[in-house]
């Protein structure tokens, strides 16, 4: 169920991103990726703070990890109210609504009196960041083409993967001078500047003559379509199990690192930037690999590689082999097949449905959100420990490996899929 190609193309095949000029396209690149940053940098920025809101809200540890977990669930849901409205009025308007919507609630954030009224103003922040989430993978979808995007996903994974590194190091940053409030005066300041660049530096890419407007009857049509096409449903599912584990990593390792292993706020925000770099130079490899290889062949084998790190890392969590460095060596080995699996999956994803790209990256998105919601709080329930994180982790890639290979099955995906821009690659 390939995509037709687009009409509209130049004749020689490269897409309508590729014939602007550097310098523009640098910008918006950028500006993209700070885009896709923004649900990174909501999630991670008060990781090193989470035990401290423990204590200072009177709260379980289960309890705090479900403000993570609301955070996911904004991202989720919002997505798949905001991918529609894109494909309908276009990209601009809902993109800067919803980071003000995100702003706002950092702004609440700061003043929350309990952990309830905390947990709900997460939601809401994932609401609005989940705007900037679709609506970029929309963007690189309406200006670039199958092994394009691929790529261009590639690079985006760079400036998202700055976002684990410099959040968590931020927050500990922060938590020296001020309490875990003053982690969300940081967000919001963020918030607006990515908000500032994006009206600056964004023109809307999606043409009138493009647009769907069959409101809710259209929109539960363009859903329906998308999940009758069994390889996009398992390629969305895909990328949710991987980011499941992802989320495993993200939810557990304070408590892990700081609790278990003893280590600083600060300690913890440089382990957990190595892990980051790890995810980051996989993204990046991912790029030499393209030349090489296609996004089908890099996908299953990073998620048999990743699945064998995994049993690995939950190894070495049940019996404590190699104290620290046994659970952090196949812990970022699991992370850069992650990072392998991040670009690739939607890519060859969204090349199948360019009519529908809001929607699709809507559901694409909402599913990643989503099943990663349910790993979080999960983590919590097996007991917050080290063991507990490996279980999820593992079991996310096991789960990821399983869809990929019995229904998807890259190994019998045609090439056709990303045709499009195989000229941009010579």
């Amino acid at each position: 169920m390939a995509e037709t190609p687009d009409p509209t193309l130049p004749a020689d095949g490269r897409s309508r991103g590729e014939l602007l000029p550097l310098g523009r396209r640098f910008r918006m690149v950028l500006v993209l990726g700070f885009l896709s940053a923004l649900g990174p940098l909501t999630i991670d920025m008060y990781l090193p703070a989470l035990p401290t809101i423990t204590t200072d809200l009177h709260a379980t540890a289960a309890a705090v990890q479900l403000t993570l977990t609301g955070t996911l669930v904004g991202l989720a849901v919002g997505q798949l109210l905001i991918g529609p409205l894109a494909d309908a009025v276009g990209r601009r308007v809902p993109l800067l609504a919803g980071i003000g919507v995100h702003v706002l609630a950092s702004v609440c954030c700061v003043l929350a009196p309990d952990l309830a009224v905390l947990g709900t103003l997460r939601v809401i922040q994932g609401l609005g960041a989940a705007a900037a989430a679709v609506i970029a993978m929309a963007m690189v979808r309406d200006l670039f083409d199958g092994m394009a995007a691929a790529r261009l996903f590639s690079r985006l994974m760079l400036v998202v993967g700055v976002a684990p590194i410099l959040a968590p190091t931020i927050g500990g940053l922060v938590l020296n001078w001020t309490s875990w409030r003053g982690v969300f005066v940081v967000l919001t300041a963020v918030g607006m500047a990515i908000m500032a660049a994006a009206a600056v530096v964004l023109p809307e890419t999606l043409p009138r003559d493009r647009r769907r407007n069959g409101g809710l009857r259209g929109t539960a049509r363009d859903y329906g379509r998308l999940f009758t096409d069994r390889v996009y449903v398992g390629l969305i599912l895909v990328a949710g199990l991987a980011m499941a584990a992802l989320i495993a990593y993200v939810s557990g390792s304070s408590f892990v690192f700081q609790d278990e292993f003893h280590l600083s706020e600060q300690q913890f925000a440089l382990i957990f930037a190595g892990g980051a770099v790890g995810l980051i130079g996989a993204t990046q490899c991912n790029v030499r690999l393209l030349r090489r290889w296609t996004p089908q062949r890099i996908l299953g084998g990073s998620l048999l590689a990743g699945l064998g790190f995994g049993l690995v890392l939950l190894f070495t969590a049940a019996t404590g082999r190699g104290g620290l460095a046994g659970v952090l060596i196949p812990l970022w080995l699991v992370l850069a097949m992650v990072g392998l699996v991040m670009p690739n999956a939607p890519a060859l994803a969204l090349a199948r449905h360019g009519e529908v790209a809001g929607t699709a990256a809507a559901l694409l998105g909402a599913v990643q959100f989503g099943v990663g919601a349910l790993a979080a709080p999960l983590v919590g329930v097996l007991g917050v420990g080290a063991v507990a994180m490996a279980t999820v982790v593992f079991g996310g890639m096991l789960a990821a490996t399983a869809v990929c290979y019995l229904v998807v099955r890259p190994q019998h995906l045609p090439v056709d899929d990303l045709e499009p821009a195989l000229p941009a690659l010579h």
